[in-house]
């Protein structure tokens, strides 16, 4: 007995969770349940389900030491808090503010497929039978396959040639496939040769493959009748899969319903989807990823843990971009060697590639054990055209996920680091020795002059609305010369130049930034005073020398600074600034060399320094 939870959480976002009976699943917000919800109203663990014989009970709470410990929010069934109950089909339950609806698969009852086919129009010919409307799934293994012409009988002297072709036509059935696994794990690979390869689909067919039906005859052929069925029967369950695209977001609803219309169009008794990670680094020396698994049936499900896949094939399909069949092993004489396609039975295997005009993302390898019926050329078309479908949707997905990720990265790093540079950080991580490193850096100090008496005579919000337009100011000429904001000090900044990237010019950049500053702070005042705000001056120090710069704090918060004595210093500059006025140590002096017109001043004495610091001012 099976059971279906279909949950909806508080977002709006819709799942399905498959029950199977013999089992207890847990449910809560903690992720080491079995069914995660994400809802911050629903306890870590919050209630589990019991399946056992033919009842699915749902209880409150979770088992700690041996005891049932009930959870605090409680839960309601049907719209009523109870701590229990056996659910039946339609019942409504709802965790928090995520609701859950139950629904039983029952076992396959001929009976009622023939009441229900009784009571449809007498045309069965074109009326298709989803068995999901009353409610019944089909047992372990009947061979479903898509509708097309059945292949005419040669002629023989005991076989005359019948003058109609028979075309035989199923309904289409949801197929009672073992429940799809998509956590990833590695994959069980063998390494034997590559066999005889009966048919190869290239990329350019994969990806715009045209028909090879005639348009100037006004009469179409036999064969061309019976190639247009099948790319119709084709096209409608690509139709399927294709609607999939722009409304999926998830990698397990992919692969459901491709596995879906494999094992509804081809005789295949297990799939699995294998993805390279998001660099595209699985055909040579990294190994795919398995991200889902699924078998026909039970049974075949209990032994796809003893199945493996043909590296050999995988390896090929993405290296040539090409679909492959791989027909018939035990009587293919260049198999010899591969004693493990031969001992597991597999009599067909079919290798997909999930490939785009930009990329191969991984392959949809598809194997069939049943040595009576081995794979076709339709069928290798009709994997193919899925993997295609399938591969849009994995590069949507990933490129979704991509850009989410930018954007949060992009929102972090754009408070204090120039626009370029995020956009340099995002695309080369690796460039980036973020976490501590010495490197030589020119810090930037500026402070308001006279601001805590400013501040006492200005109202509140008078002063924050100065200090918003002020900051707002400074910053963007920070970022125009490639600088970080570090941070903002009450009325004060503090910025760095050659982190987290240096070049020659970090320090030319600063002083640059310093004067553009000191002349802005000219315009501003003239805006401050138009408003009834109070004008002010900017004192700047600049200071040039080794720092430790990185991520500094702790796991619960950290930020992106420098420590060091040059940091020190330039405070210290700062602080000796008048207003109007851009101090330099001598380092910076030297390394801005003759770009800036610099005027020596008295040597200032620092604190904890046993020689005076050498000091020039920098003419506006």
């Amino acid at each position: 007995m099976s059971a279906i939870l279909k949950i909806t959480e508080p977002s709006g976002h819709v799942w399905e969770f498959g029950l199977e009976s013999g089992q207890t699943y847990t449910i809560g917000r903690a992720k080491e349940n079995d069914i995660v919800l994400n809802d911050r109203r629903v306890s870590r663990k919050h209630a589990h389900i019991v399946a056992q014989d033919d009842e699915f009970k749902l209880v409150d709470g979770y088992i700690e030491n041996g005891d049932l410990v009930r959870s605090v929010n409680r839960i309601f069934i049907n719209g009523l808090p109870q701590f229990e109950r056996v659910l039946e089909t339609d019942d409504t339950f709802t965790i928090g503010e995520t609701e859950l609806q139950f629904r039983k698969i029952t076992p396959f009852n001929k009976q009622s497929v023939d009441q229900y086919i009784a009571d449809q129009p007498t045309n069965l010919a074109s009326h298709h039978i989803d068995l999901s409307e009353i409610g019944i799934a089909s047992p372990s293994t009947p061979e479903v396959k898509v509708a097309s012409p059945a292949r005419p009988i040669p002629k023989t002297e005991n076989h005359p040639q019948p003058e109609h072709e028979t075309e035989i036509s199923l309904p289409p059935v949801k197929i009672p496939a073992a429940p799809l696994k998509s956590e990833s794990a590695p994959v069980k690979y063998d390494d034997a040769p590559l066999g005889h390869t009966q048919l190869q689909i290239s990329a350019n067919e994969i990806i715009g493959h045209s028909s090879k039906v005639s348009m100037e005859s006004p009469v179409a052929s036999p064969d061309e009748i019976r190639i247009l069925r099948r790319k119709a029967k084709m096209l409608e369950l690509v139709y399927e899969m294709s609607k999939t695209l722009g409304t999926v977001f998830e990698l397990k609803a992919i692969f459901e319903k491709a596995t879906d219309l494999i094992f509804r169009g081809t005789p295949a008794d297990r799939v699995v989807a294998l993805l390279t990670d998001e660099t595209n680094k699985g055909i040579d020396g990294h190994p795919l990823s398995q991200i889902a698994l699924r078998t026909r049936d039970e049974r075949i499900g209990k032994i796809s843990e003893k199945l493996t896949v043909s590296r050999t094939i995988t390896q090929k399909v993405m290296r040539d971009r090409v679909a492959l069949l791989s027909q018939d092993a035990r009587a293919d004489v260049q198999l010899k060697g591969a004693q493990s396609i031969v001992s597991q039975g597999v009599r067909s295997t079919i290798c997909a590639p999930l490939i785009t005009e930009s990329s191969v993302h991984g392959v949809i390898y598809a194997d069939r054990l049943d040595p009576f019926a081995a794979f076709t050329e339709e069928h290798l078309e009709l994997i193919t055209a899925v993997a295609a479908q399938a591969a849009v949707i994995v590069e949507t997905v990933r490129a979704h996920d991509r850009l989410a990720r930018e954007e949060v990265a992009r929102a972090n790093y754009g408070r204090f680091l120039p626009e370029y540079v995020v956009k340099e950080l995002l695309e080369n991580p690796d460039s980036f020795r973020l976490g501590g490193v010495n490197q030589t850096i020119t810090v930037l100090f500026a402070d308001i002059r006279g601001f805590t008496s400013l501040s006492e005579r200005e109202n509140p919000e008078r002063v924050v609305r100065l200090l918003n337009r002020y900051f707002t100011a400074m910053t963007e000429i920070i970022f125009e010369h490639g600088g970080t904001l570090d941070k903002y000090i009450g009325d004060g900044l503090m910025a760095l130049f050659g982190a987290p990237t240096a070049t020659p010019n970090d320090a030319i950049n600063a002083a640059k930034a310093a004067v553009a500053m000191q002349r802005k702070i000219n315009t501003l005042n003239g805006e401050l005073v138009a408003e009834g705000l109070t004008p002010v001056t900017v004192g700047i120090g600049l200071h040039t020398g080794d720092a430790l710069v990185g991520y500094i704090g702790s796991e619960r918060r950290s930020e992106y600074t420098a420590i060091g004595d040059t940091v020190n210093l330039a405070a210290r500059l700062e602080a000796n600034a008048r207003g109007g006025q851009i101090l330099l140590s001598e380092a910076t002096a030297r390394s801005i060399g003759s770009a800036f017109p610099l005027v020596p001043r008295e040597p200032l004495t620092v604190k904890n320094r046993t020689q005076p610091v050498s000091l020039f001012e920098l003419n506006i």
